[in-house]
């Protein structure tokens, strides 16, 4: 088997690494809690960086009016099923051996991974603006208007007395490492048609 085809192979399997391993982190540090609250986000499911940490995001988030982060949202059932079908697509692909397929399903998951990052920054928005007009807190920003409590989609940001960080976490490498391998081998399989 030629060496493309088996990169391209082991480039699609790496998305597996998505279903064991955490996708994002979300951790907010603040001096009243000296071990930082951290949530981990999968591809079908929210949890915990340490026990009872989103219980307290959500008893915490209660009192500036921010909804409770729910146990699950629709995208927990439509991420599994297109990491899964783009899995059994690039092993296909793989088989099939024609490197120039290998670069259209690159740039499809990197189209389906812009998509995903664009939902879960709209999904923060919507977390950190949609505030109940009846909470016990109000905060308002220099102009008068209400305050949003948006975590960054990528890094680290002020919020109140909190620092939010937001980074990827070992899912994402996986799925970054085997969409690179998928890349390198559409050029080495250019190579081999080019040598033959």
């Amino acid at each position: 088997m030629r060496k493309s085809k088996i990169l391209m192979i082991i480039g699609s399997l790496l998305l597996l690494g998505l279903f064991a391993f955490p996708l994002w982190n979300i951790t907010l540090e603040a001096p009243q809690y000296p071990i930082p609250l951290g949530m981990e986000i999968y591809i079908n499911k929210f949890a915990d960086t340490n026990e009872f940490d989103i219980k307290n995001i959500n008893l915490m988030n209660h009192y500036v009016g921010m909804k409770y982060i729910p146990e699950t949202i629709p995208e927990f059932k439509i991420f599994p099923l297109v990491i899964g079908i783009m899995v059994v697509l690039g092993v296909i692909i793989g088989f099939i051996g024609k490197y120039k397929l290998f670069l259209v399903w690159f740039l499809l998951m990197s189209i389906l991974g812009i998509a995903g990052m664009y939902d879960f920054y709209l999904w923060e928005y919507n977390y950190g603006h949609d505030l109940d007009p009846k909470a016990i807190m109000k905060f308002t920003n220099p102009d008068g208007s209400i305050m949003g409590f948006q975590p960054p989609l990528f890094g680290t940001k002020d919020i109140l007395n909190f620092k939010a960080h937001s980074y990827p976490r070992t899912g994402a490498y996986f799925m970054f490492a085997g969409m690179m391998l998928t890349l390198v081998a559409f050029f080495i399989g250019n190579k081999e048609v080019k040598k033959n």
